[in-house]
């Protein structure tokens, strides 16, 4: 069983969204935070990312960061730019990116289905990002951001979004991005959380921070409160809930700083495990293959032998080219850790790895062939966790559309 709840939204009127609709916390730095939200000063980014409105160089996890985020919060929740909703609804979110589209039902998940695993996770968190989220969410007693969430798709509840898209949308939008973002109001709020009843669980698909400090969060405010009902609005956190058939992981591909080793003795020691292409496409085009950036020339690289069985977890690519390339090759024994490596998510494409590699900031890259969605469920039923940076969800939700205060 899930359990979504509808709650009192607070969001930003029709003439005032796209003015205050922003990209994610965690998806932009302070710089390109700064840049973002120049000349517009009712974005939600001086609320997820508030030290762009202290001097520079603050300390992100300094005091007075979120004392920042409070009052800006305050100050635009406040404004003729929100409304506050009358009564506990639930909310349709879809999105439109390159032909395609996904549909989410907004509201508010259970912090004991997240506790009890009923909300699956793929990833392991860290503590810094932990406090920070915790310290947030508890400055502005609200749940700013949803997690996204991902279920296998149920006719019945695709049947009830379908009735709910046809009506009037509240917000219909482009985002500098070029990615529409269209909002409703559900009519049918007890229809749809009935409905969600039959879901036996849900996945994170990105916000294992943001649930996490959910929980963590929740426990303070009942130790302060002395109120253990399960009902109190901070027993639910805010998630936006996509079927997964609609949802699409693109790679988190990996550039390497610096080698020991001539790109030659690279490609002989390669040569071992991998038939290699030179001047292959920069993008591999099936699951178990590779493209790899070095000296100027794409090569592809394809396993001399498949993988040995095992973890759902060992046999995926990404795990593959870490135990079989990066750590002997290049000495990278811990991704989470090494300053040997970089991310750069597969909305960047592959002349983001390039041009890195060209200017000399990178020694080499690798572009991998996304996770699937079956492989991230494998792995959350299995109760295991995916390598860090596997997966990148595209389109990213827009921060500031509806927020659940407590």
């Amino acid at each position: 069983m899930t359990i979504i709840r509808p709650f009192y939204g607070v969001r930003p009127t029709a003439e005032c969204v796209a003015e205050v609709a922003s990209v994610p916390y965690d998806v932009v730095n302070t710089e390109e935070a700064l840049q973002l939200a120049a000349g517009r000063p009712r974005s939600f980014l001086h609320v997820v990312r508030s030290e762009i409105d202290l001097p520079p160089g603050t300390d992100l996890y300094a005091g007075s960061v979120y004392l920042q985020a409070k009052k800006n919060f305050d100050v635009l929740i406040n404004s003729a730019a929100f409304v506050h909703d009358r009564s506990p609804s639930l909310y349709i979110y879809q999105q439109h990116m390159n032909g395609r589209s996904q549909t989410a039902v907004v509201g508010c998940v259970s912090v004991d289905e997240y506790d009890v695993g009923k909300i699956k996770v793929h990833e392991k968190t860290r503590a810094d990002k932990e406090n920070d989220r915790v310290r947030h969410l508890l400055a502005l007693n609200a749940h700013a951001e949803p997690v996204f969430l991902a279920y296998k798709d149920r006719s019945d509840i695709n049947s009830l979004v379908a009735e709910e898209i046809a009506d009037p949308a509240l917000y219909d939008f482009t985002a500098p991005d070029g990615i529409r973002h269209v909002f409703w109001q559900a009519r049918r709020a007890a229809e749809i959380a009935e409905a969600f009843r039959a879901v036996p669980e849900t996945y994170i698909a990105d916000g294992h921070h943001r649930s996490a400090s959910a929980s963590r969060a929740r426990a303070e405010l009942r130790r302060a409160s002395g109120k253990c009902s399960g009902n109190e609005e901070y027993d639910f956190f805010l998630a936006a809930m996509f079927p997964s058939s609609q949802l699409k992981i693109m790679p988190y591909n990996r550039l390497i700083k610096r080698s020991v080793l001539s790109p030659e003795q690279v490609l002989n020691k390669l040569r071992e495990s991998f038939f290699i292409t030179p001047g292959a496409a920069p993008e591999p085009s099936q699951k178990g293959s590779y493209a790899m950036y070095l000296g100027g020339v794409w090569h592809g690289l394809a396993p001399r032998q498949k993988a040995v069985a095992g973890s759902v977890v060992a046999v995926l690519d990404v795990s593959v080219l870490q135990e079989q390339v990066l750590k002997p090759l290049f000495g990278i024994d811990d991704p989470r850790t090494s300053k040997d490596i970089d991310f750069v998510g597969g909305i960047r494409g592959s002349a983001a790895l390039k041009n890195a590699v060209d200017r000399g900031l990178a020694f080499c890259a690798f572009a991998l062939y996304p996770v699937s969605m079956e492989e991230l469920f494998s792995v959350a039923d299995a109760g295991l966790s995916l390598p860090p940076k596997s997966t990148w969800f595209e389109p990213k939700l827009r921060s500031g559309l509806v927020v659940h205060t407590f």
